[in-house]
């Protein structure tokens, strides 16, 4: 593997540095990755400051604001100024699904020689119900990817399909590179006693567990659903929701209209999570209507959790197999409340240090995830012989 004889500066493109699956995979990848070798910069729609922003700056990576993505003539002004005041880059690297089309077309006006689309979702349940305005945009950007990046990364199969089509595999430039997390959290003693009573969740209680954003593809109304079932089954019954989104007032109310609301926690944002996955929580649930690669699936396998998935998530997720469930959620509520109990019930398919281990020679850990990275990077800049450029004031500001 060849290494140039500058830093490989690369640009990511997303909404905003959040506390979401995409985003902590980032951030695992920053904190590990070789920063004398690569210097990663993030290009953001937003200006409000989000949760990963200080570590990022402290790490010696910028967080560069772009503006109006709604309006592609002023983004268009907006993104080649930055290109201008803080490249030179040799990568733009975009995780904005379908815009990243549009990023990438500027990309190639600005003379970037790597540009790089990142699915990290299956969107198409959702994009079926699209009207003809939608439809053409989508067109439009799936052109663009095609025409534009020099390479594309998937977090799994129905990723890619979703962006790249059918037969992605068919053209060289579209892989997979699984998300990895870090397992340092998973590992060592946890006081389940001291957790739970942090939650105000009394002992012997059984806790039902998710972690997500309240966003539609989550299916958190679903969810509630489900509780009710389980709560007349078992009336010692929580259900832990750790996340926020724009969807969480109505999941409130609907919570307050089955009389749950003593029985569910709404935790909010976390930096813990695995330590509420450990100490807290007695099964993962997660009835998505549509992933790429969830995250919090693979660590709540790390936690030994038994996990009860939708069968609508890629099974690329499954790796402690003897952990894992699946549901149709063609299924009502009362069928997937009875697989939670009869799973409660049984006894531990595996223990929590050996299903760690299993997540830990797979390649959805951090260490083969920042490799596989890495090595994208090398072979894309490679390719095209970066040379060292004459750099700007801001040209070499990671450390």
């Amino acid at each position: 593997m060849s290494r140039s004889e500058r830093p490989i500066r690369i640009l990511h493109v997303l909404g905003g540095m959040v506390r979401g699956g995409v985003e902590t995979w980032l951030m695992h990848i920053l904190r590990h990755i070789d920063r004398e070798h690569f210097c990663m910069d993030f290009l953001v729609h937003t200006t409000h400051p989000c949760a990963y922003d200080d570590e990022i700056r402290a790490l010696g990576s910028q967080i560069i604001p772009c503006l109006d993505p709604p309006r592609p003539w002023l983004y268009a002004h907006n993104f080649k100024r930055i290109l201008r005041e803080h490249g030179p880059y040799d990568i733009v690297h975009s995780h904005v699904h379908h815009y990243s089309g549009y990023v990438l077309r500027l990309a190639q006006q600005t003379g970037v020689p790597v540009r790089m689309a990142h699915s990290h979702n299956d969107t198409s349940p959702a994009e079926a119900k699209a009207g003809p305005m939608r439809r053409g945009y989508l067109t439009l950007m799936k052109r663009w990817i095609a025409q534009y990046a020099t390479v594309g990364l998937a977090a799994s199969r129905l990723a890619a399909a979703d962006l790249f089509g059918l037969a992605w595999e068919a053209d060289p430039r579209w892989q997979i590179l699984y998300y990895g997390i870090d397992l340092t959290s998973f590992q060592g003693h946890i006081d389940s006693v001291a957790v739970r009573a942090e939650l105000n969740i009394p002992p012997g209680v059984f806790v039902m567990g998710h972690v997500g954003r309240f966003a539609e593809q989550k299916n958190h109304g679903f969810l509630v659903d489900i509780v009710v079932e389980v709560a007349k089954r078992e009336p010692q019954t929580c259900l832990l929701l750790v996340g926020d989104g724009s969807l969480r007032p109505a999941i409130e109310q609907k919570v307050a209209q089955a009389d749950l609301t003593d029985r569910v926690i709404f935790a909010g944002l976390r930096a813990d999570a695995p330590r509420l996955m450990r100490g807290a929580m007695d099964v993962f649930v997660l009835p998505s209507s549509y992933e790429g690669l969830p995250l919090v699936g693979i660590e709540a396998q790390a936690a030994g959790l038994p996990v009860i998935l939708s069968d609508a998530i890629t099974e690329e997720v499954d790796r402690v197999t003897p952990l894992v469930q699946r549901l149709s959620l063609s299924q009502p509520a009362s069928v997937w409340a009875e697989v939670i109990l009869a799973v409660r019930d049984a006894a531990p398919a595996i223990t929590q240090p050996d299903a760690l281990a299993v997540v830990e020679k797979s390649p959805l850990n951090v260490q083969a995830s920042v490799k596989s990275l890495a090595e994208v990077y090398f072979a894309c800049s490679a390719k095209v012989a970066i040379e060292p450029a004459m750099p700007s004031s801001r040209a070499y500001e990671c450390s």
